[in-house]
């Protein structure tokens, strides 16, 4: 039986309003979660994300594998002890990481070698370990390892990870042996879609409890993301969940959705929220700018945010510019209330039957907007 419902589809295109059920409580789709890579997003507390709107939030783990380690998380009750957080949470295996850290892995059909970022200390990551591991820290959602390539790489080379990431799949599925936990596959394949319908194929036919389109994200520019996504999601099932890793553009989540997408992750709204860069409607507001030294205005006017509703640009700007702590933080709350209010027009939208106009509207407006502006440290 699915723990995902099906409730609402597009009449004009294929995006979907749904209810995703874990053992830590339901969520509304399409739904974003912040990333705590090292389990907290950085700067905000889990009152101030509930007060966000967030429900889902999103671990690594790899990162939590080095520190504090496995063996600590599960002595100190699980990542929900360990976070403070009772909602739902999803952790990503590390196969990411086969690509942000590929100077220090070396890769072969049973798994990876890393050089630990931190001290160089090899580790060894097969499909198994890994999914043993996110068993270990109790997430509700965990991924099956995979392997990331890098945009318009060679195709035997991009051919070698689509295969490497079935077989582990199959050997992650093998591996899984926690019932509260929903396993989901990673769909890799670059912007190939021969490789994309092949791999999708094959982790189909394995009955999954939710699949991950992972691969993207990584410099193939919006056209070749929302091309393939388009593409692989209409290859899955309906009745499952369908998730899109590390995208985090407002156009990319909107196209998405109209794709058929139902959650997102990404370090946008936090990073750069640290780098003094928000998120508006209206396009993107560096905070640093001398236009803002006595500017009384909150960031986004209408934003109900703690930071809109309290402290005005000017208050900001000073406090980046002095390197107090707090500015990183209002703004950080500002990008992730900016999205959540994002996903909740999305659902409003969905389930009013009037997404499809409003999408063309949003993908306009958000085209329009210096794209490099808001992409500072795209990746996870």
């Amino acid at each position: 039986m699915s723990n995902f419902q099906l409730l609402h589809k597009d009449c004009d295109c294929a995006a979907r309003q749904g209810m995703l059920a874990t053992a830590h409580g339901k969520a509304e789709t399409p739904f974003f979660m912040p990333v705590g890579s090292a389990g907290a997003i950085k700067g905000i507390t889990p009152q101030q994300l509930k007060e966000t709107g967030t429900n889902v939030i999103l671990a690594n783990a790899y990162h939590l594998m080095l520190r504090p380690g496995v063996d600590v998380i599960e002595k100190l009750g699980g990542l929900h002890r360990f976070m403070a957080w009772d909602g739902p949470i999803v952790t990503d295996s590390g196969g990411y990481q086969v690509f942000s850290l590929s100077p220090l892995t070396r890769i072969d059909d049973d798994g990876v070698e890393f050089a630990s970022h931190i001290d160089g200390k090899k580790i060894y990551l097969t499909a198994e370990i890994a999914t043993r591991i996110q068993n270990r820290m109790a997430a509700d959602v965990i991924m099956c390892l995979d392997q990331c390539t890098p945009f318009a790489v060679e195709t035997s080379e991009l051919e070698k990870a689509v295969q490497r990431t079935i077989r582990w799949a199959r050997q992650a599925k093998g591996a899984h042996t926690n019932a509260d936990q929903l396993l989901f596959a990673v769909i890799q394949g670059g912007t190939d879609l021969q490789l994309r319908t092949h791999c999708t194929s094959e982790l189909a036919r394995m009955n999954f409890d939710g699949y991950a389109i992972g691969g993207l994200s990584v410099g193939e520019g919006h056209e070749n993301m929302i091309r393939t996504v388009t593409h692989t999601a209409g290859l899955l099932p309906d009745n499952l969940p369908r998730y899109l890793m590390g995208a985090g553009m407002p156009a990319d989540i909107i196209a998405a959705v109209r794709a058929g997408v139902d959650m997102f992750d990404c370090v946008l709204p936090t990073r750069n929220g640290r780098n003094a860069l928000a998120f508006t409607e209206a396009g993107p507001v560096r905070l640093r700018n001398s236009t803002y030294i006595n500017d009384n205005t909150p960031i986004e006017s209408g934003c109900d945010c703690y930071c809109c509703n309290n402290f005005s640009r000017a208050a900001l700007r000073h406090f980046f510019n002095v390197g107090e702590m707090l500015g990183p933080i209002l703004t950080s709350l500002h990008n992730i209330r900016f999205y959540q209010r994002l996903m909740a027009k999305i659902r409003h939208t969905l389930k009013n039957n009037e997404f499809s106009a409003w999408a063309a509207e949003q993908l306009k407006k958000y085209r329009q907007f210096d794209q490099p502006k808001y992409d500072e440290g795209k990746t996870k």
